[in-house]
């Protein structure tokens, strides 16, 4: 199913395709319905929901993360609280049909594992919304991944460089599912991450490997922080600009490092935090946050007490996104980064002396 929505409030354009998660926005239209080629700063809804579905984490206590070298950014290690009900999820849901492309599931374990994963993939699908979702693959078995097939865009495993890793890849690709690698990049993973995309060293079949920028968030510390000072960091987008058998990608907090590293990459294809602008995230407990990282919820509102749309237009939101207005205002490169990351300014690859000015 194709469909476009005209974004009336912000005068733009979108498509999305629910069957292959094609996304495609238009600039700003003038008077006449034409592109004006400005990018629109934001939506008048999200566009992607992270839904933060699991409370806990079942394999928590097995330390599965911390095994890996990979600090939980939710700290599943030490949270317990209840799974998001299904009712909860349903609200979600109906409340973004039409609006909304995508949910990502998530939060404090592998999302594959909630009780209610089926019926919760089945209301995704009701309602016109594409679940996605990204797993250790410790519990994945075939019958969840013949679930995937039949309900999902796409399903990322965590490289914890582990046999259940494998298997559970080998399980997806086996069913027919679009299966990508997500993988942390840290101080600890890079020397790996440079040597494995120069010799193509991951799975054959796979669609992706996506790069997520280590964040001192939760378990994550700041001992494992990447510097953009750091001569493998310019060596490891050397090999984002190379070709390779699979697609590779990066999440947005990435993007300062593409902008300053990538010769071979179109600024066009280039989208720099989302976060409350067209995406945002909502925990198990409906406390909606501009972004998941924002783990001690500076920006919090609560979804018991408002809906999603008039969360989206709340002072916190709106505070957040001040942030990223007001960026490097004497910065050639603004439109392309809008100053990086606006929880963690530590992590931003750039030490341009306009930044911040």
């Amino acid at each position: 199913m194709r469909y476009i929505v005209h974004d009336k409030k912000y005068n733009f354009k979108y498509a999305f395709d629910t069957e292959t998660g094609a996304y495609i926005r238009t600039g700003i239209l003038d008077e006449n319905g034409r592109d004006t080629g400005v990018d629109p700063f934001m939506g008048s809804y999200p566009h992607l929901i992270d839904v933060g579905i699991m409370g806990h984490c079942i394999h928590g206590k097995t330390g599965l993360c911390s095994k890996a070298g990979i600090g939980c950014y939710q700290s599943g290690l030490f949270v317990e609280e209840p799974n998001m009900t299904v009712e909860n999820f349903r609200s979600i849901a109906e409340q973004s049909k039409g609006r909304c492309n995508q949910l990502a599931l998530g939060g404090r374990g592998d999302p594959d594992q909630h009780e209610h994963f089926e019926e919760i993939l089945q209301i995704c699908r009701k309602n016109n919304l594409v679940p996605n979702f990204t797993t250790s693959g410790y519990g994945m078995t075939p019958e969840i991944a013949q679930l995937c097939k039949r309900y999902c865009g796409a399903v990322a495993v965590s490289w914890y460089r582990s046999e259940y890793t494998l298997k559970a890849i080998e399980m997806l690709l086996d069913s027919g599912v679009k299966t990508n690698i997500h993988y942390v990049l840290g101080r600890n993973s890079i020397d790996e991450a440079i040597h494995r995309l120069n010799e193509n060293d991951f799975p054959a079949g796979i669609n992706a490997v996506i790069f997520l920028l280590h964040k001192p968030a939760g378990q994550g510390t700041v001992d494992n922080m990447l510097a953009v000072s750091d001569p493998r960091v310019e060596e490891f987008f050397s090999q984002i600009d190379a070709r390779h058998p699979f697609k590779v990608g990066m999440d947005s907090c990435n993007v300062p490092g593409a902008i300053r590293f990538c010769k071979s990459i179109l600024p066009e294809s280039l989208d720099t935090c989302e976060g409350g602008r067209y995406s945002c995230y909502i925990g198990a407990d409906m406390i909606m946050v501009p972004c998941s990282f924002d783990q001690k919820k500076r920006y919090e509102v609560s979804l018991k007490e408002m809906t999603i749309e008039e969360a989206w237009n709340s002072e916190p939101f709106e505070r957040f996104r001040d942030t990223m207005r007001k960026a490097c205002p004497e910065c050639e490169k603004r439109e392309l980064c809008l100053g990086g990351c606006p929880l963690m300014p530590e992590i931003v690859f750039c030490d341009s002396d306009k930044r911040g000015r």
